[in-house]
């Protein structure tokens, strides 16, 4: 069983996503393993391709309060250090990160455990609309 880490925090906005900043505000040196998932937008699904960019809605208070659920899971399931998750709301253009996911732990196999699950349970927990767009249209697929 793991323990709260020392720092830990979730984020829905409407501002890019920084890879950078992200693994700065992890990294630590009691960690021997630092980890980041960047979720981006791409061109093409489900046989459509052409996409621009994605749009994405949701209620942040609720979005982050059921990803913050997540991340209290991971942090009693894995010793982590620290953990950030981010989603962005608004337009994400082709290429752009739409979510992150930043774990650092003692070890390799706790930090990519942590974060795999951190991803995974966001996605099936987390209340977010997600609309592609591609020249000409657009349409709201399920979840995000």
């Amino acid at each position: 069983m793991g323990a709260t880490p020392i720092n830990w925090r979730v984020s829905v906005r409407g501002e890019p996503i920084d890879p950078e900043r992200l693994l700065s505000e992890v990294g630590d040196p009691s960690a021997g393993a630092v980890v980041l998932f960047l979720g981006t937008a791409r061109d093409h699904s489900e046989g459509k391709r052409g996409i621009t960019h994605l749009e994405y809605e949701a209620y942040p208070e609720l979005v982050e309060e059921k990803i913050a659920e997540v991340a209290i899971e991971a942090c009693e399931r894995w010793p982590l250090v620290h953990l950030a998750v981010e989603h962005r709301v608004g337009d994400v253009t082709v290429g752009q990160p739409s979510v992150a996911v930043a774990v650092s732990a003692p070890h390799r196999d706790d930090a990519f455990a942590a974060g795999r699950y951190v991803i995974d349970e966001l996605k099936k927990r987390a209340p977010i609309w997600k609309k592609e767009h591609w020249p000409g249209g657009g349409d709201w697929v399920q979840g995000a």
